[in-house]
């Protein structure tokens, strides 16, 4: 976080939401990676009908940006996911409150992990290789969050030092060990961390117009006269 004298102390911790104390819809979302993935090592083919290759794209085939989120490789990736889910979102869902707040939450973290399954496709065109996970709608949680830190319940301007300095924290960790090839729960999988990258771009920008449509909070605007920022 950025102190005021300019110093950086790595990526954001969430805000002070306890993770015991954090609103159901997190709760279910957090919980269900684990109970889905029980459920995929059920199936046949451990739900690979269901993942999303690059290739699909090309062939018309959508549902996949979907549905990946909904598999995991282990039992260490699904408990990753979930307790990231559940640190990180609980400041995002407090943010949209109680009565269409579970909704727009949701949709926020349905709409990450599309744009990051997209968004992999696009730069991995035409490749057969397989994705599977929720880590692209949990790192568009971080996005949100990171928006949210310091904030005391508002969203801070997209430029604003703590935002940027987290921001590029968050990638630069996100790269190094994506191209690394090495992370807790990936069985030796290839990570991927470009998914990650589009899914924090999305939670990063769709925070700001989602809190003026349907926050309960006020956002951090600028001084008067200043320009808005998203």
């Amino acid at each position: 976080m950025s102190e005021p004298d300019g110093r950086f102390d790595g990526p954001p911790k969430p805000t002070s939401e306890k993770m015991f104390n954090a609103p159901l819809p997190v709760v279910l979302i957090a919980l269900s990676m684990p109970v889905l993935f029980f459920f995929q090592l059920q199936l046949p083919d451990m739900g690979a009908d269901m993942a999303f290759a690059p290739s699909d794209l090309q062939e018309g085939r959508w549902g996949g940006l979907l549905t990946a989120m909904l598999l995991h490789g282990g039992w260490t990736h699904a408990v990753m996911n979930a307790v990231g889910a559940l640190a990180f979102g609980a400041p995002v869902a407090r943010l949209f409150g109680d009565r269409i707040g579970p909704t727009v939450f949701l949709l926020f973290y349905i709409g990450c992990g599309v744009f990051a399954a997209l968004g992999y496709g696009l730069i991995h065109w035409g490749s057969t290789e397989a994705m599977v996970g929720a880590s692209g709608a949990v790192f568009g949680l971080i996005g949100g969050a990171t928006r949210l830190m310091g904030g005391r319940g508002r969203v801070l301007k997209l430029f604003d030092r703590r935002v940027v300095s987290a921001s590029i924290a968050w990638m630069v960790v996100n790269a190094v060990v994506g191209l690394i090839g090495y992370a807790p729960g990936a069985d030796g999988a290839r990570i991927a961390w470009e998914a990650h990258a589009f899914g924090f771009l999305a939670g990063l920008l769709a925070i700001g117009p989602l809190a003026r449509a349907f926050g309960k909070g006020p956002l951090d605007r600028p001084a008067d006269g200043a320009e808005s920022e998203i």
